[in-house]
């Protein structure tokens, strides 16, 4: 699904995305109601749900890409699709493993909050503060998708300067998002968790957690960019080693060691993890600010014109 809807990103085609996808929500919502209320199928039925919903998706945006959707871009399947394989199946492993590792960092949180002593009102506010989260950072993996592909075209095109300028602009757009939402976490810290609950134990809780849930929106309003970045410049292997070093060497440890060794519980394990993306957004902001752009863009511009040479022979 994630390789399809890039290319359609790539083709400037974000409409169809969204009209496809806002079908397969529509769907979702059909057969979950179906399963899930008229069936009594349960968590199963919520499973088979989701799983429906995303081959929906997967086969729609497929059927729409092979039926001459992109017909300039992908005029049909050939053998031509397996010449430099070698150096996508590279590039394409080094990605995998650079979103897996960022992927998987807050997962760790939860997995070692349920390790702690009184764990169930622990998890039930870390759940609430990370499904904040994950909504916020909506916007910022927009504008992930959206700086991949812009970077990636204007280096291909040879314009550093465009490449960079994108780049500033992202940055700065969804930096500003982020401390929007900052504020509001920070203003509304003891009454957002009422959304989800009214346990007087969880709402206590959340309240002790909120500075940690805005500055990580903070933080994750800025690092999804510079991924994004990294993914449009080629630099996926540089920044799955960046990522392990910042994440599991640093961020996980630090967490364990502030979470058990000091007795802070959640609020150590998740700020010793804060430290691990803070570390790890500074690197990659350090490596964004020192690129040659102009070299990356030359450099694109002769992959494309070996690309482009051994599509003509």
């Amino acid at each position: 699904l994630f390789p399809l809807q890039r290319l359609l990103q790539c083709q400037l085609k974000n409409a169809v995305n969204a009209a496809l996808s806002g079908a397969a929500l529509a769907f979702h919502l059909l057969i979950s109601w179906l399963c899930v209320s008229k069936l009594r199928l349960g968590l199963a039925g919520t499973a088979l749900t989701l799983n429906v919903s995303w081959w929906v998706m997967v086969f729609s945006i497929f059927g729409y890409v092979a039926g001459g959707g992109c017909p300039l871009s992908w005029p049909g399947f050939s053998l031509e699709a397996f010449s430099g394989i070698w150096d996508f199946l590279k590039l394409s492993a080094a990605s995998g493993v650079m979103l897996c590792l960022e992927n998987w960092y807050y997962r760790v949180l939860i997995v070692l909050t349920g390790n702690l002593d009184d764990a169930e009102v622990a998890v039930d506010a870390l759940s609430i503060c990370m499904s904040i989260n994950s909504w916020q950072l909506m916007i910022p993996l927009a504008f992930f998708a959206g700086t991949g592909v812009r970077v990636a075209n204007e280096l291909g095109a040879g314009q550093g300067k465009a490449a960079k300028f994108a780049t500033q602009v992202a940055v700065a757009t969804s930096a500003a998002i982020g401390l929007c939402f900052w504020g509001l976490i920070m203003a509304f810290h003891n009454t957002f968790a009422l959304i989800f609950t009214s346990s007087p134990a969880v709402l206590v809780a959340v309240n002790k957690l909120s500075v940690l849930l805005a500055f990580t929106i903070l933080l994750n309003s800025v690092q999804p960019i510079l991924s994004g970045v990294a993914v449009g410049s080629g630099w996926q292997g540089l920044v799955a080693y960046v990522n392990i070093g910042t994440y599991y060497l640093i961020g996980v440890p630090l967490g364990v060691f502030l979470g058990w060794i000091f007795n802070l519980g959640v609020l150590g394990i998740w700020a010793g993890m804060i430290g691990g993306t803070a570390v790890q957004t500074l690197i990659l902001t350090f490596i964004t600010i020192r690129c040659d752009w102009e070299k990356e863009a030359r450099e694109a511009s002769m992959r494309m014109e070996i690309w482009g040479g051994s599509q003509d022979a």
